[in-house]
């Protein structure tokens, strides 16, 4: 089966810590694949290393099957597999609108230099990244807060400005870490109604998360890790009915993990 994503034998040791330990999986093309696990499981060093911004003790992650692993985290970007943060990372003195058209310059075709001189080419670049920028903001419906301060935004639309910034750089890949924290029932309903909608813009979604109804609602397969290793990988309700799972999950209220 052919996976736009491959991670192999992924491994990561801090001195004697193993925190992960021979994780293989694939992720297809255009499917929303989530990773859980209790706390302390190897979740965001998983995520670290997929992104690149941690390297491999031993194993690879492979995209469209070339090696990414190794290369910085830019050029994986630059590729197309690009992470969001628990914090979203935001100018939070900017407004929603050039927060985003900010993020684009991950595809800007000329250099510092170019925009500093205004030539022709940084002038064409800043004229499409503000198209592209107004396009997302009405695509994820933050259409009123488009001029807004984004530190004045409320906790849900201040995660989905988190997945514009990530749409700004036009991925193939996007990992989203925890995209649901912290929200209430009708800010995580449409979180979940945002991330659907990315994939059907041909996005893959890649994503580690707590909140277990929605994690059980919006996946089509899901990873479970525990003490560093992966325990289980399926669909939502083999999940649910896998005993490992279960057994990890000792100790947590069956309705918290939506089983």
């Amino acid at each position: 089966m052919d996976y736009i994503l491959e991670v192999s034998n992924l491994t990561k040791r801090y001195g004697g810590l193993i925190a992960n330990s021979g994780i293989s999986f694939g992720v297809k093309e255009h499917e929303i694949l989530s990773v859980i696990g209790p706390n302390g499981a190897g979740k965001s060093t998983l995520f670290k290393q997929i992104a690149s911004f941690v390297t491999p003790t031993e194993g690879e992650v492979r995209f469209r099957g070339e090696r990414i692993s190794g290369l910085s985290p830019h050029k994986v970007a630059r590729l197309g597999v690009v992470r969001t943060f628990q914090e979203t990372t935001i100018f939070k003195t900017m407004s929603v609108r050039d927060n985003i058209i900010i993020a684009h310059q991950l595809r800007a075709r000329t250099g510092l230099a170019g925009f500093f001189f205004g030539t022709r080419t940084a002038r064409e670049d800043e004229a499409a990244f503000a198209r592209s920028a107004d396009e997302i903001i009405d695509f994820l419906g933050l259409g009123h807060q488009r001029h807004e301060i984004a530190s004045n935004l409320p906790h849900g639309h201040l995660r989905a400005l988190g997945i514009a910034i990530g749409l700004a750089t036009n991925p193939a890949v996007l990992l989203l870490d925890e995209p649901f924290a912290g929200m209430n029932h009708d800010e995580t309903r449409r979180a979940v109604e945002i991330v659907r909608a990315v994939r059907a813009r041909g996005v893959t979604i890649l994503l580690v998360e707590h909140d277990m109804p929605a994690v059980m609602n919006i996946s089509d397969r899901i990873v479970v890790l525990n003490f560093g290793q992966k325990i289980a990988e399926g669909t939502p309700k083999e999940i649910q009915e896998n005993q490992n799972v279960i057994d990890a999950y000792l100790g947590v209220e069956d309705e918290s993990i939506g089983m």
